[in-house]
């Protein structure tokens, strides 16, 4: 091979590698059909859904906190069951109740 050749060859090869770092540094474009289903949701986010079975990473006191955050008082008893939700008796609005959080962070009463 010449020199001119060997060049044009070392510039395609350069660029082609450039376009390929370029392209993975940009990340997949969100899908906005897509349902928003976070692995934790956020601690005021209070709906009443199903409480979800599974391997729970909330510490005792995390989970103390999301009870509190959602308005439960005097929060005792309070325990980490085979399912993997944390389970507590407390008090809302003055009344008792049995409350449980899931891996999701959601919270319910029991």
């Amino acid at each position: 091979m010449n020199i001119v050749s060997s060049a044009v060859v070392a510039a395609v090869l350069l660029f082609g590698s450039f376009q390929v770092a370029q392209a993975q540094d940009q990340p997949p474009a969100p899908n906005p059909s897509a349902p928003a289903n976070p692995a934790v949701k956020s601690p005021d986010d209070t709906a009443h859904a199903p409480l979800a079975k599974g391997h729970n990473s909330f510490t005792k006191s995390q989970a103390l906190a999301r009870f509190r955050k959602a308005g439960y008082e005097n929060v005792t008893e309070l325990t980490l069951d085979a399912d993997g939700l944390w389970q507590a008796d407390a008090t809302r609005d003055g009344q008792p109740v049995k409350v449980a959080l899931d891996y999701k962070g959601d919270v319910a009463t029991q």
